[in-house]
């Protein structure tokens, strides 16, 4: 562990499921596991204590399969659920091969395959100096994975949500689809909500408001920025009250 005093003490990684595969895929594609477990072997050689949220919509989309089929809403977010598990068990063997200890904790009793949930020892674990990946979202359905994220947050005393996404930041508008999209570089909970951005849902962004947890949204794809967002460089949008 490096001497100098981590910008972060404690900090949760937010991942979404597609940065387990390729562009366009589903899945986990073997190349795009260890450029994302690199990345966060990097961060975590910081001396920051990281925990990683892993989403699952590159197994499944619970959410849109309830929408497009007869299934019961509760039923397809279960499945979602255990599509993050499987993301966060390659992603513990991806950084543990790389010499990163690290345990999945899974609020799904899946004992087999993960550790039950338990505050405690999750902050345990961190303080030993392991990546911690929490997968089944909250446990619960009709929640999504960003309110794991600051769910997880809050309870392990996280001094930043850390979104890693598809772009550099939060915009107006989908600057996928609108060239004229603005980039925020900087927005406070209530302008965030107000403006119902929809980077991360209404109930994240509310929790964390009221634990007064900042969010940094930025690009994951771009090589070292995982690192350098947790070593406080200021990349992407920061939310903050």
């Amino acid at each position: 562990m490096p001497d100098a005093k981590p910008h972060f003490k404690r900090a949760l990684l937010k991942l979404s499921g597609e940065a387990f595969c390729a562009p366009g895929s589903l899945g986990i594609d073997p190349k795009e596991l260890s450029l994302i477990a690199k990345e966060i072997y990097d961060a975590a050689q910081q001396g920051t204590q990281l925990a990683v949220v892993c989403g699952g919509g590159n197994i499944i989309r619970g959410a849109a399969l309830a929408k497009a089929s007869d299934f019961n809403q509760a039923s397809a977010d279960y499945m979602g659920m255990l599509g993050t598990a499987i993301n966060g068990l390659a992603l513990k063997e991806a950084l543990e091969s790389m010499g990163q200890p690290a345990r999945v904790m899974s609020a799904l009793a899946i004992s087999s395959v993960a550790e039950n949930y338990i505050r405690g020892r999750a902050i345990r674990h961190l303080e030993k100096g392991r990546v911690v990946i929490f997968v089944g979202g909250t446990g619960n359905p009709f929640f999504t994975t960003d309110s794991a994220a600051a769910l997880r947050a809050s309870e392990i005393g996280a001094d930043a949500v850390l979104k890693a996404t598809k772009v550099d930041g939060i915009y107006d508008k989908d600057p996928n689809k609108f060239d004229d999209a603005v980039r925020y570089e900087s927005l406070t909970f209530d302008e965030a909500i107000d403006k119902q951005l929809a980077v991360m849902d209404l109930t994240a962004f509310a929790m964390c408001r009221e634990r007064e947890i900042p969010i940094v949204v930025f690009d994951m794809k771009t090589p070292g920025h995982i690192a350098e967002v947790v070593a406080g460089t200021s990349h992407g949008t920061r939310v903050s009250v």
